[in-house]
């Protein structure tokens, strides 16, 4: 079984669940994804940080930090600066608040110290449906001075996230689709 096969897997065991619920983008869905329940399991962690960063490998263009909007994306970009150490070539992780620190810095950032100036970063979210997350994340990145070079998910919905990204410019990898995960 490949890491993939096993994700799949684990995500349809802890993640998938089916009924009637409320998502973030305020849609009413027949079924929820609740990617932390496989993100913070230690099979999960590993497996989504492995795959992530062969994502963040592969990407286009050279990655120096890879993060999101907490909480989704807390143990995802956890477990691929894990990844990436044990694999030699360390990549920080950064955490996005929802809102800024009201003490201290005030920053909406978090870890800018392990960060490159105006560094290329790839930005995390366990599941997509609109977008809508991913692009205050854009917004809050890209006003701190650092370039968006990839974005991922490890679920994407399929509801419309890719094609809003697509219109502000940007596209998005993600491990499984609604149709991958679900077919």
């Amino acid at each position: 079984m490949t890491d993939r096969q096993r994700l799949k897997e684990i995500l349809l065991d802890k993640s998938y669940r089916e009924g009637t619920f409320t998502l973030t983008s305020g849609k009413i869905s027949d079924f929820y994804i609740d990617g932390k329940q496989t993100s913070l399991s230690a099979e999960g962690a590993f497996l989504c940080g492995r795959l992530l960063f062969e994502l963040i490998e592969n990407a286009p263009t050279h990655i120096d930090a890879v993060g999101g909007m907490t909480l989704g994306a807390d143990p995802l970009v956890t477990a691929v600066s894990i990844a990436s150490f044990i694999a030699e070539k360390p990549i920080p992780a950064f955490i996005v608040r929802k809102e800024a620190k009201g003490h201290g810095t005030g920053n909406y950032i978090e870890g800018l110290k392990n960060m490159p100036e105006k560094c290329t970063v790839a930005l995390l979210e366990d599941v997509v449906t609109t977008g809508g997350t991913l692009l205050k994340v854009i917004d809050r990145v890209e006003s701190a001075g650092f370039t968006v070079g990839l974005i991922a998910t490890v679920v994407e919905r399929q509801e419309g996230g890719t094609e809003a990204l697509a219109k502000a410019g940007y596209t998005m990898e993600s491990l499984f689709t609604r149709e991958q995960l679900l077919g």
